[in-house]
């Protein structure tokens, strides 16, 4: 049998005598009422978001229940209607019932077990709806597995790692760079976990100073602190069932990782000032951005607490680390913010894609989901192109003289050597045309090239087109008298 303790009944009625009886009936079932002799005022008491089901009269003075039924449908339209009068017509009812109640009941009641009955009914539909509402929530939540969007051997490692750890209620710490997606690690497992109804509570332990951070997480009572004007449940206790994401867990003071050792040790959480202690059944997932095993070698994390958290341990590797990923998340990217921002986008250019994925990505996935929502913003064609990316990306297309081979040290050798080669080409082919005054088949045939090669090299380069752009000002292609065909197709 549901237990209707945490669901609020508004009571609405100018009989002050039937307003008291409807109140004390539905306070013996176990709800939690309001109950109003005014209409008027009943509409800034809807305005409270725990209201589930509404009882009023049809029939009363300054505003009707008609009126009011029609006021909290507009706004409150998930509150369930009951509607109650001494002048039961068909018409009447029909007309409630098309505006929204979800029952109509005549007074006097011939049963008072009826309007128990009704408003039971009536909760059970409400509870119904809040559950529809969490599990779209869930459902949700649970696609963002799919933005640990990756096609490289560590991704395929993490991906492997979060289904096989999803089923055990085994502690995690997840430890990797800033903007590496560690929190949607955390839901990833979460969602794919038995506990995937039971709420998913994540608290950043670096934004809070010590004395909240332990009210936070394990609550309070009434004059624990300065400012304890009541008690309060913590974050553990709220996640009671589900799943606590400790992110920045290394950032704690030693104190509170006393008190979190307790947690993981005991399944039980003391209240800041507070003598008893609460059970809860909590699986903690942990992450830092530091190396906590360098951290404990250092006496800054305490070494019974990194065993209890490293239980199973997932590494993150940065965005440098697997440039092969840029490119896929680069464009599922664009499809993101093409859509939010109901822009029609079709693809990045290969000149802009070569210099995100040359990137050295200090924010990592972060930094790049920036990067394309900037572009995004700015582009004013269906395609980002190279100038619609940061200048701090660019810098290494704009090096004079040698190429720097240091902006691709983070890559594996066979696409640095790659992309090295490209920049290398592009440099040598644009200089050759400029060293032979633009003229194609004087610059083809110093560089010991089919004259046909070399001007496909210009085309693949997207060489042929800036020149093109450049003969409109004057600074043309020349080719020698028998092959005056310039071609303008750009790649």
């Amino acid at each position: 049998m549901m237990s209707w303790g945490s669901t609020k009944v508004l009571v609405v009625d100018d009989d002050k005598i039937v307003l008291r009886a409807v109140k004390e009936v539905l306070q013996q079932d176990g709800y939690q009422v309001t109950a109003i002799d005014d209409a008027v005022e009943a509409l800034a008491a809807i305005k409270d978001l725990g209201i589930d089901v509404a009882v009023f009269d049809i029939k009363m003075p300054n505003l009707s229940g008609m009126d009011l039924l029609k006021a909290i449908k507009k706004t409150r339209p998930d509150v369930e209607v009951l509607m109650m009068t001494a002048y039961a017509t068909v018409e009447t009812a029909v007309e409630a019932v098309k505006m929204g109640a979800y029952d109509y009941l005549t007074k006097p009641f011939e049963n008072i077990d009826l309007l128990s009955m009704s408003v039971r009914r009536a909760a059970e539909k409400k509870a119904l709806y809040n559950r529809t509402c969490e599990l779209e929530k869930a459902l949700n939540a649970r696609n963002q597995f799919e933005n640990l969007i990756g096609q490289s051997k560590q991704m395929r490692q993490v991906f492997k790692l979060v289904e096989t750890v999803s089923h055990s209620t085994a502690t995690v710490l997840i430890q990797g760079e800033s903007g590496t997606g560690k929190e949607l690690v955390a839901q990833a497992i979460h969602y794919r976990s038995p506990r995937k109804d039971k709420p998913f509570v994540a608290v950043n332990c670096s934004a809070l100073t010590d004395t909240l951070l332990e009210s936070e997480l394990f609550g309070h009572i009434r004059g624990a602190f300065t400012g304890a004007i009541g008690n309060k449940k913590g974050l553990f206790e709220a996640a009671d069932g589900g799943t606590i994401f400790l992110d920045e867990i290394g950032d704690i003071p030693v104190t509170t990782q006393v008190r979190l050792l307790r947690v993981l040790q005991e399944g039980e959480v003391k209240r800041v000032g507070a003598n008893e202690s609460t059970r809860v059944d909590v699986r903690v997932i942990a992450a830092s951005n530091v190396d906590l095993q360098r951290a404990k070698e250092q006496g800054k994390f305490r070494e019974d607490l990194f065993y209890r958290l490293n239980v199973i341990a997932i590494t993150l590797p940065p965005l440098r680390d697997r440039p092969e990923d840029v490119p896929l998340l680069a464009h599922h990217f664009l499809k993101v913010y093409s859509e939010k921002l109901k822009k029609r986008m079709t693809g990045i250019s290969p000149k802009a894609m070569e210099a995100l994925t040359c990137n050295h990505w200090a924010g990592n996935v972060r930094e790049l989901e920036n990067v394309i929502e900037r572009a995004v913003v700015l582009c004013s064609k269906e395609v980002v192109d190279i100038e619609d990316l940061p200048s701090e990306i660019l810098q290494p297309q704009k090096m004079a003289g040698d190429f720097e081979i240091s902006s691709l040290a983070h890559l594996p050798y066979a696409q640095a050597k790659r992309l090295s080669r490209r920049t290398f080409e592009r440099r040598y082919l644009s200089a050759l045309l400029e060293r032979n005054s633009h003229n194609i088949s004087s610059a083809a045939r110093a560089a010991g090239v089919d004259r046909s090669n070399f001007r496909r090299l210009l085309k693949r380069y997207d060489i042929l087109s800036k020149l093109d752009t450049e003969t409109s000002k004057g600074f043309g292609l020349k080719e020698e008298p028998e092959e005056t065909d310039v071609v303008s197709q750009s790649w």
